[in-house]
């Protein structure tokens, strides 16, 4: 499923680049929709690519400029890691489908999605990349957290105020940065690489 997203991924960002680089483009070409874009000039697209899709499955409805477009390529993969990991149990030390802790989901989801090998612990995850403001977050950063107890607890933001995580209580979830006790326990965010690395190496990762 994740190889076949990716796929679809390229080609919207293939077909986006020929897009933006068109020196002669129309105004009616200008005007169109993405959907509109692609039904008329890729007439290679999957046979069951359908522009009705649910966002989840269709990232061209999210698509609506370059300047969001790796951000989206990058919610997208994150989203699909949340499908194969939802439910798994929390298990402090754990690392695989029987169960798994907060820090290891990330190291996890950081190499199956972007390639890109994290440090196990919390501790070594919150040196990563540069520190951010919370107003900056973007898909795949890092938000990290001091709960009460003996351990920081780490997510990976997916936007629009979710971020994917192991909670010690439910599992493998998204949660809201803004509830009560996510707000009053946010300590800070990091950003590993920048979303635009970040959707390559998840394209590149998608078709391996």
């Amino acid at each position: 499923m994740v190889a076949t997203q990716g796929c679809r991924l390229l080609l919207i960002v293939t077909a986006l680049g020929l897009l933006a680089g068109c020196a002669t483009q129309t105004r009616e070409t200008a005007s169109q929709t993405p959907e509109d874009y692609f039904t008329r000039q890729m007439p290679g697209l999957p046979g069951d690519w359908d522009p009705k899709m649910s966002r989840v499955d269709n990232p061209i409805r999210q698509v609506r400029s370059l300047d969001n477009l790796p951000e989206t390529l990058v919610r997208q993969a994150l989203l699909a890691q949340h499908e194969r990991w939802k439910g798994t149990p929390y298990r402090l030390g754990g690392d695989n489908a029987q169960g798994i802790d907060c820090s290891a989901l990330v190291q996890n989801v950081f190499i199956d999605t972007f390639r890109l090998e994290l440090p196990r612990s919390t501790d070594g995850q919150v040196l990563q990349g540069m520190a951010i403001e919370r107003a900056e977050l973007e898909a795949g950063d890092l938000v990290f957290f001091r709960p009460s107890g003996a351990y920081n607890h780490v997510g990976i933001y997916v936007g629009d105020g979710n971020f994917l995580h192991a909670s010690a209580s439910t599992g493998v979830r998204l949660s809201k940065l803004d509830s009560a006790y996510w707000r009053r326990h946010y300590w800070q965010a990091r950003r590993p690489l920048e979303p635009t690395r970040l959707a390559q190496r998840a394209l590149l990762a998608g078709e391996g």
